[in-house]
């Protein structure tokens, strides 16, 4: 598994609220946004091990 964690640039760029995630609310948008950029992080730099484990990462 990566260490990768995403900067915190990135981070406050994705906790910005879109206005339908503003209406549904989210008790902490940085961590949350933290937590999404890792997986995503982890799926770019891995894909071929992160594919069995996540419908999100398409196959070849």
């Amino acid at each position: 598994m990566s260490n990768a964690t995403p900067d915190d640039d990135r981070i406050d760029s994705r906790a910005e609220l879109l206005p339908e995630e503003e209406r549904a609310g989210s008790a902490d948008p940085e961590a949350q946004a933290e937590a999404i950029l890792e997986e995503s992080d982890e799926r770019i730099e891995d894909p071929e091990g992160t594919r069995a484990e996540s419908t999100q990462t398409p196959g070849p």
